[in-house]
């Protein structure tokens, strides 16, 4: 699994004080982290930076590659910001965390990709929004990103679908059909572009104390689907020990055995059962909940898990 560390985000209250404070060792100590946890690539998530974009990207991209040597993952939406980065970085290949289909970031975020020989992560959002079916969110990439890749010889190499992992609290509906857009855009187009999601997002507006659970069964479901990268926190141990175990089809262990279980039935296009699932055991039993509303067979509440 190649992780994209997702730790320097804006909306952590940590990151906007180091942000304040010019805090460069925070960057450099949470860059380190992050890749000796197993992050292949660092995302970089400051916000749009309207007002001080100039100064704050270059400054946050020079504290991170002084120590680290993997590609930074860009993450905003403003462009300038963007370009100021690609200006700064000297060590491996970015990545632009991302254009849409919505004609204007369609036009200039791959441009400026290609100037900057970065690779670049493509959302499967149109201007109309996220759809939910699969094979729409499939339309939008086959139809309106690849062309637009091919339009402007942009290398399918550095392309990178994201079909877009919303939240089981709201948009519960969409978690099914994103499981089918990851296995189908393998065979979509030849070559195939790589495939990334951003795991947490399936659990944002979760109780804290329920969002590990949601995240690593989702990735359970994903990685049976072929997911091989994606945005998360390297950080979780026992969400790498998920990945070890399906890498590795470990199952000397109950919960080993469970989870392969999950990847193996999603990978033969099946659905998880109860028979799967040994009752007595109440880690066991957690999964299979979280199994039911990721399917959207149960309605997810809050309190999920003590029903």
């Amino acid at each position: 699994m190649y992780i994209i560390g997702e730790n320097i985000h804006i909306l952590s209250d940590k990151v906007k004080e180091a942000l304040a404070n010019k805090d460069r060792e925070f960057f450099m100590e949470l860059a380190i982290k992050q890749v000796e946890a197993g992050a292949k690539a660092v995302d970089i998530n400051l916000g749009p930076r309207k007002k001080d974009w100039a100064e704050v990207f270059p400054w946050v991209v020079e504290a991170v590659e002084a120590v680290v040597e993997v590609p930074l993952c860009i993450d905003t939406t403003n462009l300038d910001g963007m370009e100021a980065a690609l200006k700064t970085i000297k060590k491996a290949q970015p990545i632009l965390n991302s254009t849409s289909a919505e004609p204007e970031r369609l036009e200039k975020v791959p441009l400026l990709a290609k100037k900057y020989n970065a690779k670049v992560i493509a959302l499967t959002m149109a201007a109309a929004g996220i759809p939910i079916a699969a094979d729409e969110r499939v339309n939008i990439a086959v139809e309106k990103l690849i062309p637009r890749m091919m339009e402007i010889d942009f290398p399918m190499e550095d392309l990178i679908i994201d079909p877009l992992v919303l939240t089981v609290s709201g948009c519960q509906q969409y978690c099914p059909h994103v499981i089918e857009v990851v296995r189908t855009l393998q065979y979509a187009w030849d070559p195939a572009p790589m495939i990334s999601v951003g795991l947490s997002n399936v659990s944002n507006a979760v109780p804290n104390e329920n969002r590990p659970l949601i995240n690593r069964v989702c990735l359970a479901m994903l990685m049976g689907a072929g997911l091989k990268m994606m945005i998360a926190n390297p950080l979780d141990k026992m969400q790498n020990q998920v990945i070890r175990i399906i890498e590795q089809r470990d199952d000397s262990t109950p919960l080993g055995r469970l989870y392969l279980k999950i990847a193996d039935r999603i990978a033969a296009m099946e659905e998880p059962t109860i028979d799967d699932v040994d009752m007595s055991d109440p880690e066991q039993v957690g999964i299979w909940k979280t199994v039911q509303i990721l399917l959207d067979k149960v309605i997810y509440a809050d309190a999920y898990l003590q029903q």
